[in-house]
């Protein structure tokens, strides 16, 4: 058996008026509201079903990374998560493992950091968003497994060995790429849905009113 699982925003609207990369910085309840959401779902996420890798993990770390003004609160949000969820659940086989799942699960911060998602809530880019899901997925499954090829006496230390033990490993891959990209459109689509609502509420508390 394998690794375990758990091993440029510009102006729209009336009342938009941004500047490209991230969104204006909200208030401190409203980072603190969407960190504690992030987490939680995180959390459920990845105890409602372990064993066929559809969590919302990198999902949330795409989303945190988009999100969040400063780096390290965006990565706190995967590191958390998974510290959370490991008190109920089985120790990882090596130290090594463990820095490489949480490596692996942080590092799509990193794309929402950068900008290449775009702007969470109003210009994101969806291609790219899906892109980013896909290759957290992918990252995944070569860290991990080759991480477990190394650690173990499971496969021989040689090319054959490890091509076995990535082959073995993609029954327990295959939905993961799927949850990825799902949960990443729900986050995002959330997002956009919320922005586009408080967008609305503003431009009409906004707009001219007329005299009788």
């Amino acid at each position: 058996m394998n690794v375990h699982p758990r091993s440029a925003d510009a102006a729209v609207g009336p009342v938009a008026g941004r500047s490209p990369g991230h969104n204006a910085p909200s208030s401190p309840v409203v980072l603190g509201l969407v960190w504690l959401a992030l987490v939680a779902l995180a959390v459920a996420g990845r105890a409602w079903q372990p064993a066929t890798h559809v969590t919302p993990l990198a999902a949330v770390s795409l989303a945190a990374g988009a999100f969040f003004p400063g780096t390290l609160l965006a990565i706190s949000v995967p590191v958390v998560s998974l510290a959370i969820g490991n008190l109920f659940l089985p120790p990882y086989g090596s130290l090594l493992e463990a820095v490489v799942i949480y490596a692996a699960f942080a590092w799509p911060v990193l794309l929402g950091r950068v900008g290449l998602l775009g702007s969470i809530g109003r210009q994101t880019r969806w291609p790219a968003l899906i892109g980013g899901a896909l290759a957290s997925s992918l990252v995944f499954y070569f860290a991990t497994n080759i991480t477990f090829w190394l650690t173990t006496d499971m496969y021989p230390k040689s090319a054959a060995g490890l091509l076995a033990c990535l082959t073995a490993a993609l029954p327990f891959h295959r939905w993961m790429p799927v949850g990825d990209l799902a949960w990443s459109l729900g986050i995002f689509g959330v997002f956009h849905a919320a922005t586009a609502a408080s967008d609305a509420v503003a431009a009409r508390r906004l707009a001219p009113r007329r005299s009788s």
